[in-house]
This record gives C-alpha cells, structure tokens and sequence, in this order.
C-alpha cells in the first residue's frame, strides 16, 4: 500500500494514509472535509487490518478522510501519533489504547483533546481511569467460555497464557478465574503465565518449562490467536501432539486460527464489523454534538479440532 501510495511512512512517527481528492458529491460536501484519526497498536499484523479496513470502507461511504498512525504498543510512538493528530487538526479519534491495563503518562494528552471537543472512542480496550467512550469485546466472557470450553472436554489442570500489560487481558484472566471456580477447578500459582509487549518472544520459553514441570496440564487457554499458532508450531516441533497432548483453545477468530494444519478452537471477534461500528460511532457524535451509546459485543466459541474430549479415551 506504500508503494502504490494509498499508505506513507514517516520515521519516529507511524504510517499514514494519503489523502485522495474524492468527486464532489452531495455526501461528502455536507461532511466538510472532515478527517478522522485512527490510532491503532499495529497496523499490519494480526486482525487490525480487517478493523482498520471496515473503518476506512464506512468513512469512505460518508465522505470523511481517514489519517492512519500506529503506535506499536509504545507510549512515546502515542505520544507522537496523538501530537501528529492535534497537529493536523483532526475531528475526531478512534483509538485503541497503548498498554491499557498500565498507567499512561499520555493520559493528560486525551484530556486535552476532550477539553477542545474533540470526539474520542476507544476500541478494543480503553483506559480506565478517563471513563472514555469504547467499542469492546467483553473480554471478561471471552476468557470465561475459552476455559469453560475446556473444562466441558472433561480437562482439570488447565494452564492460562495472558498479556498483562493490556486490559483485554486482565479481563481474561478474570473470565479465566470465574470459570475454574465455577466449575470446581483447581488454580495453583502456576496456573497463570504472564507477558508484556516486551516479553512475548520469551513467554514461550517459559511456557515449555511449565508444561514440563506439569506433566498433568492437559488443557490450554491462550490470550490470543497468535500466541496460540506460535504455541502449537513450537509443540509440534518437539514431538507433541495437538490436541492429543495438548488441547488449545485461542481468542479472536483470526486468519491464523486456520493456519498451520491445526483447526484451532477459538472465540469470536466483529473485527470489521467493530471497524465500521466505530466509524459510524465518531461520525454520529461529531454530526449530533451526542456521544452515542457505548458498545460491548458478546463473544461465542467457534469450535475446530484443537480441542479433544478426556472422556474419549475411555
């Protein structure tokens, strides 16, 4: 998309979307121009394409501009991108928070941009402590039916792999919780591994070490998609077998859930559909002067072959 144009990128800064002229039409004459940013994590990873793609097709539908800026997960890179926002005069954001479950020394920043009007929701997560406006998936049911899924195949020791320094896993975590106690399940200290942005590359490491320790752990629940094809690859490379060794079960329904010859279990989430949603959310507040309603979409599991019944083998 750089190299055709659509995209630029500018060093220290993020990626941006080129402004293309639009036909004058009745739409986009009554928009004014107007440019909404969108800050996401990443860009061009995992599912925030599809999200990012389901908001550039509903602005492009109502005439708006889109400007386009990634912050990696990195509070200086926000920092730039929300600078370079305000520096543009945009009229509204759609942002998905940098290390959300952590203290942000940008949050002065947002204040700012509410003081000045300026329209914000958050998607995928937001910052707490703001009580601003989110497009979320209830994270909390999503970590809840991923370990319930598991325990209804019959699976006792179950080990959770989860992103701490982000709020939708937090939140997992507390599904993960409420389900085990639900249904009588047993949490030891080693029942939760942990990462940060910083520390991904090196949880899987420590997850082998704790497979190894617990021979028992039969079951898997992971933060996400990706972790979990990550996960699979690395046990299959060492001989096991999944799901007859290990059943798996990850969050987000991405294109990696089909990837790699494992059908992986996993939840649902709108990803396009949470795109547009926010796109029409920011155009109706800035047109209505009303923040609409927040939105809390309910996950489902999507069931694949990653997951294997203990009942089975009797």
């Amino acid at each position: 998309m750089v190299n055709e144009g659509y995209l630029r990128k500018e060093k220290g800064s993020g990626t941006y979307v080129n402004e293309i002229p639009k036909p004058q039409t009745e739409t986009n004459i009554n928009s004014e121009n107007k440019t909404i940013g969108v800050i996401t994590t990443y860009i061009s990873d995992y599912i925030f394409p599809t999200i990012i793609r389901g908001i550039e097709k509903e602005l492009r539908e109502v005439g708006y501009s889109l400007l386009l800026a990634s912050t990696n997960n990195d509070y200086e890179q926000e920092k730039e991108c929300l600078e370079r926002m305000i520096e543009f005069g945009v009229d509204g954001l759609i942002v998905e928070p940098t290390k959300s479950n952590q203290y942000n020394p940008n949050l002065a920043t947002y204040v700012t941009l509410r003081e000045h009007k300026i329209p914000i929701v958050m998607i995928n997560a937001t910052y707490e402590v703001l009580n601003t406006s989110f497009i979320c998936v209830d994270d909390v049911e999503t970590g809840y039916i991923a370990t319930k899924e598991l325990i209804e195949h019959h699976h006792k020791k179950i080990l959770l792999i989860t992103k701490i320094d982000d709020l939708q896993g937090k939140y997992r975590m507390k599904g993960f919780i409420k389900a085990c106690e639900a249904y009588d399940v047993q949490i030891s200290a080693d029942s939760i591994i942990t990462y940060t942005t910083e520390t991904t590359e090196s949880v899987y490491e420590e997850i082998i070490k704790q497979l190894k320790k617990q021979p028992d752990i039969t079951g898997i629940v992971c933060y996400n998609d990706m972790v979990a094809n990550t996960l699979i690859s690395k046990l299959l490379t060492l001989g096991y077998r999944i799901p007859e060794d290990f059943s798996i079960v990850g969050n987000d329904d991405s294109t990696l859930s089909q990837m790699g010859g494992i059908n992986l279990t996993t939840t649902e989430h709108p990803k396009e559909n949470m795109g547009i949603a926010a796109a029409q959310w920011i155009v109706k507040t800035i047109e209505n002067g009303v923040s609409e309603e927040n939105i809390l979409y309910t996950p489902k599991i999507i069931r694949r072959t990653s997951v294997k019944d203990l009942e089975d083998k009797k």
